[in-house]
């Protein structure tokens, strides 16, 4: 069975209670798809190590979206590149169960065809690095791999399934927006682009995550953050 949810920001803990209330069985065949920020590769630490330890040792599969807050796993050394179950994804050796998704790939999970789109841009960027905390240049997808995903959309297809950690400029929340934050520092390009994108493809659902609410945008789009939502729920409404 698929499941959904959106940013953890590194609270293992908290996920795998959330799981278990859920009476979410520990067994690979029960996927939970984390739509970015899942925080186990923030640090790099000892921390870090312990967060991906506990989800390997729930039994279940994480396949993961890449968000803005974390290391991009093609940038560190101990993961590999991969055909996994679903596709293409980086995987560490010790954590065969926590696969991370490549930008612009398509993906089976469980007969979905699904298009994955992670990364955003850090509103609290300047912060950041004034005070010091974890700031990527990365964070976004590259402005090459953005064209390059364009170029591809005709041959993607019907899909099932678009899973984003942002979303499209005109679904964001401007209710969540932070306060006090000058919106002409922010830079918007990926949602920007991920509303050209759209507009080229042909999907039954949308999910992203990364404005920390939950809500439903319309028919076709759902944005996650605490609450954990199966397949089933997703695609019947």
């Amino acid at each position: 069975m698929l499941y959904f949810t959106g940013d953890v920001h590194g609270n293992i803990k908290g996920l795998l209670y959330r799981l278990d209330r859920m009476g979410i069985p520990h067994t690979p065949d029960q996927i939970i798809v984390l739509l970015g920020d899942v925080g186990v590769n923030y640090l790099q630490n000892t921390a870090d190590y312990v967060n991906k330890k506990r989800l390997q040792d729930s039994g279940r599969t994480y396949f993961c979206i890449h968000g803005n807050h974390e290391m991009r796993p093609e940038s560190i050394a101990s993961y590999q590149e991969q055909l996994g179950n679903f596709g293409m994804v980086y995987v560490e050796q010790e954590f065969p169960n926590l696969q991370f998704a490549k930008d612009g790939e398509l993906y089976d999970l469980e007969g979905y065809k699904t298009l994955v789109l992670g990364g955003a841009y850090s509103v609290d960027k300047f912060y950041r690095l004034e005070c010091g905390a974890r700031w990527f240049a990365d964070e976004q997808i590259a402005p090459e791999r953005r064209k390059a995903i364009l170029e591809q959309i005709t041959t993607f297809g019907q899909l099932d399934l678009v899973l984003s950690h942002t979303c499209p400029y005109s679904w964001q929340p401007t209710d969540l927006f932070l306060n006090g934050l000058d919106q002409s520092t922010v830079d918007n390009s990926m949602e920007k682009w991920l509303e050209e994108v759209e507009t080229h493809l042909n999907y039954r659902h949308w999910l992203f995550a990364h404005f920390h609410d939950d809500r439903k945008i319309n028919s076709k789009v759902t944005m996650l953050f605490n609450t954990i939502r199966n397949i089933n729920q997703i695609m019947e409404g």
